[in-house]
C-alpha cells in the first residue's frame, strides 16, 4: 500500500505540481508583501513632517538622504538657508514691536492723525508679527526633524511664498518704524538689560536641542571639508553665545541692599486707561490708584482761561466735529471758554476705546465718562490741592495775534496762586524763567533737557523730567548727588518701571497708575554673585550636554556594527534607514522552496515569479 501510495504521487500530473508549487509562492509572497508594506507605511511621524514641510505625505515622494551626501539640492539649500534669515529677521521684528508696547498708544494716535480715524494698528501689527513668526518657526522646526530622520528636504512652494512674504513683511516693517519712531530703538537696548539674561538661557538652550542633528550629520558627512565648516559654524556661535554675559550690564544686578525706593507715580494727564485724558475723571482716578502727582497740557483760552488740552487741535479728544465742524482744525486757543463748554470730552472714550479698558468698567463709571466736559487749570488743581498731590503740566503759548500771546504766564500763575499751595508745583515751562522765579519763590522749577550740574544749579532747577530713552543709572546718581531728582516720562509698562527703579529714578510720569502702583519689587533683580551662578551653571550643564550627545552619535555610528561573513554590514545602525524602498524589496531574502516543487520550463502556463529565499 506504502508503494501504491508512493506511485501515485509520483504519477501525479505535471499541471498538478506547477499550481502547488504557484501557490506556495504566491502565499509566501503575501506575507513578504505584507511585511514590505508594514515597513513602508507604518512612518506617521515622518509622513507628517513631510507633508506639512512639502505636501508629500505618500513615501514614494519623499528620498533619503544617502549618508555623506547633501541634504538637499542648491535650490532647496537655498530655501532652507533662506528660511534660517527669515527666522532670525522676523524674530527681531517681533522682539522690537512686542517691547514697543509701552508706546503703542503714541503710534495708533501718530495714525489717526495722519489717517483722519481711529484704529488700534499697533495691536494688529503685534498679532501680525508674532503669526508670521510662529508659522516660520514651525516650518524651520519641521526642517530640523526632517533632517535628524535623513530625510532629503524639498519645500512646498507655497511655504517658498509665505517665506518670501514674512520677510518682506519684516524688512519693511523694520525700515518704515526705524524711520518714523528711531527713538524706539533705545527702547529695545533699555529691554536687555532685563531680559537678556533670559534670552541668553534660551539662546543656549536652543542651541543645545540643536546639538542633536548637527551632531548626527557631522558623523554622517564623507567628506572632512563639510565637516569642519558646519562644527566650526556651530562652535562659534556656541561659544559666543557662552561669552555674552561678559558684555551685559543692567542697573538691575546689584548688590543686596542697595535697592533705593520705589520711583512714585504721576498720572500722565490723569489715569487715561480709566477715565478720557485730561478731565475731572481721570485726575480722580488717579489720585484713587494712589499717584503722588498729576500731569497735564495747559492751553489759554481766547478770553483769557487756562483749561487743559494736550493737542493742537479738539478733534481727537472732543465732539467738535458734531458741535463746530468748520473749525475742526482751529487751535483750541482761538475759542472762547463757553464755546468750550458745549463740547463733550468723553465719548471719544468709549467708542474708540484706546487702550482697550472700556470693558473693565462699570456701568456707573461709563455713564460718568459720557458727561466729562474740557476742565479748567482752576477745576485741575482744585482736585490736586484737596488730595495734596503735585503738580507738572506743560503750557503751551498761544499764537501771535492771541489777547493773551504775551501774557499768558501771568494768567497762569494768578490762576496757580489762588487754587493750590506753589510748593505742590513743578514749573516746566521754560519761557521767562527768570520773571517766574522772582513772581513765586516756592515754585519747583522743572527742566526738561539736560545739561551740567552747574548749569542746572545756577537756573536752581530741582528736578529734571526726561522722557524715559534718555535713562542713564550714572547721571540720574550724578544729578541726585546735587539734590538734582529726576523724573522719566511716560513709563507704563512694569518691565520699564522696574528698570527705572533699580536706576534710582525719583519718579515716573505714567498712564498706568493703578498698575505700576501694585508693584512691590522690580520684576529681575540680582546680586552679581547669583547671576555669575545662573551664567556658568548654563554654560556648563549645556557643554556636558552637548560633549554627551556628540559622544553618542559618535558611539552609534563607529559601535553598532557587525560581521557578515567577510562583509560587514550596518543593520541596526543608523545607516539603515537610508536603504531605498526598492532595496528594502529585493534585500528581502527569497524563500526556500523545494526544487522538485518548482515549476519546470515544460510547463508554459506556469507563470515565472522571481526566485525568493529566506534569510
Amino acid at each position: 500500500m506504502l508503494f501504491q501510495s508512493e506511485e501515485h504521487q509520483i504519477k501525479k500530473p505535471p499541471g498538478l505540481k506547477c499550481v502547488f508549487a504557484t501557490s506556495l509562492k504566491l502565499g509566501k509572497l503575501k506575507v513578504v508583501r505584507r511585511q514590505l508594506l508594514q515597513r513602508y507605511e507604518h512612518q506617521p511621524f515622518v509622513s507628517c513632517l513631510a507633508g506639512l514641510y512639502g505636501c508629500q505625505w505618500r513615501r514614494y515622494q519623499r528620498a533619503r538622504t544617502q549618508p555623506g551626501e547633501c541634504c538637499c539640492s542648491r535650490v532647496e539649500c537655498g530655501s532652507f538657508g533662506l528660511l534660517i534669515v527669515t527666522f532670525f529677521l522676523s524674530f527681531v521684528f517681533l522682539y522690537f514691536w512686542s517691547e514697543a508696547q509701552n508706546d503703542y498708544n503714541d503710534f495708533d494716535w501718530f495714525n489717526f492723525g495722519t489717517l483722519g480715524f481711529w484704529f488700534p494698528w499697533s495691536l494688529v501689527l503685534l498679532v501680525l508679527a508674532a503669526t508670521l513668526f510662529t508659522y516660520i518657526a514651525l516650518l524651520l522646526v519641521l526642517a530640523v526633524c526632517l533632517l535628524s530622520e535623513g530625510q532629503r528636504l524639498y519645500l512646498h512652494w507655497s511655504h517658498k511664498i509665505g517665506i518670501v512674504v514674512t520677510l518682506a513683511f519684516s524688512v519693511t516693517a523694520t525700515a518704515v518704524l526705524s524711520d518714523l519712531w528711531s527713538r524706539e530703538w533705545k527702547t529695545l537696548l533699555l529691554s536687555l538689560q532685563v531680559t537678556a539674561p533670559f534670552l541668553h538661557v534660551a539662546a543656549v538652550s536652543l542651541m543645545t536641542l540643536l546639538s542633536w542633528p548637527i551632531a548626527l550629520h557631522f558623523f554622517r558627512m564623507s567628506k572632512r571639508v563639510r565637516q569642519v565648516a558646519i562644527l566650526g559654524l556651530y562652535l562659534s556661535i556656541l561659544f559666543s553665545l557662552y561669552l555674552v554675559p561678559l558684555g551685559m550690564y543692567s542697573p538691575c544686578i546689584k548688590e543686596a541692599g542697595t535697592l533705593g525706593p520705589a520711583p512714585a507715580l504721576i498720572g500722565h494727564r490723569g489715569a487715561p486707561m480709566l477715565a478720557p485724558e485730561n478731565t475731572v475723571m481721570s485726575f480722580e482716578k488717579a489720585v484713587e490708584a494712589g499717584g503722588a502727582g498729576l500731569e497735564t497740557d495747559i492751553t489759554i483760552s481766547y478770553d483769557g482761561v487756562p483749561f487743559l488740552m494736550h493737542d493742537s487741535t479738539l478733534r481727537r479728544t472732543t465732539n467738535i466735529a458734531e458741535v463746530f465742524p468748520n473749525r475742526t482744525h482751529a487751535d483750541p486757543s482761538s475759542f472762547t471758554w463757553a464755546e468750550l463748554q458745549q463740547l463733550n470730552a468723553g465719548d471719544w472714550f468709549l467708542s474708540r476705546d484706546p487702550f482697550s479698558t472700556v470693558w473693565s468698567l462699570s456701568k456707573e463709571d461709563q455713564s460718568q465718562v459720557q458727561n466729562q466736559s474740557v476742565p479748567s487749570l482752576a477745576q485741575f488743581l482744585e482736585v490736586a490741592s484737596h488730595s495734596g498731590r503735585l503738580v507738572l503740566f506743560d503750557l503751551h503759548r498761544p499764537p501771535h495775534g492771541h489777547p493773551f500771546s504775551q501774557s499768558y504766564i501771568n494768567a497762569t500763575l494768578q490762576v496757580l496762586q489762588a487754587h493750590i499751595n506753589s510748593s505742590q508745583v513743578l514749573w516746566l515751562p521754560s519761557e521767562d524763567r527768570d520773571l517766574v522765579q522772582t513772581l513765586d519763590l516756592e515754585l519747583q522749577h522743572t527742566s526738561g533737557e539736560k545739561a551740567s550740574i552747574q548749569e542746572l544749579t545756577e537756573r536752581r532747577i530741582t528736578r529734571l523730567n526726561l522722557h524715559y530713552s534718555t535713562m542713564s543709572q550714572q547721571q540720574i546718581s550724578k544729578y541726585w548727588s546735587v539734590n538734582i531728582s529726576t523724573n522719566l516720562y511716560v513709563i507704563s509698562q512694569p518691565w520699564l518701571y522696574s528698570l527705572a527703579w533699580c536706576a534710582g529714578v525719583n519718579s515716573v510720569t505714567t498712564n498706568s497708575v493703578h498698575i505700576l502702583s501694585k508693584i512691590t519689587k522690580p520684576l529681575f533683580l540680582m546680586t552679581p554673585e547669583e547671576y555669575s551662578l545662573m551664567w556658568i551653571l548654563t554654560d556648563v550643564v549645556s557643554t556636558f550636554l552637548i560633549i554627551a550627545v556628540f559622544i553618542f552619535h559618535w558611539w552609534r555610528e563607529r559601535g553598532l556594527t557587525f560581521w557578515a561573513g567577510s562583509q560587514q554590514t550596518r543593520e541596526n545602525g543608523p545607516y539603515s534607514k537610508f536603504r531605498t524602498e526598492m532595496s528594502d524589496v529585493w534585500s528581502i531574502s527569497s524563500v526556500n522552496v523545494r526544487p522538485d516543487l518548482r515549476s519546470t520550463p515544460s510547463s508554459p502556463s506556469t507563470p515565472q515569479l522571481p526566485t525568493i529565499t529566506e534569510e
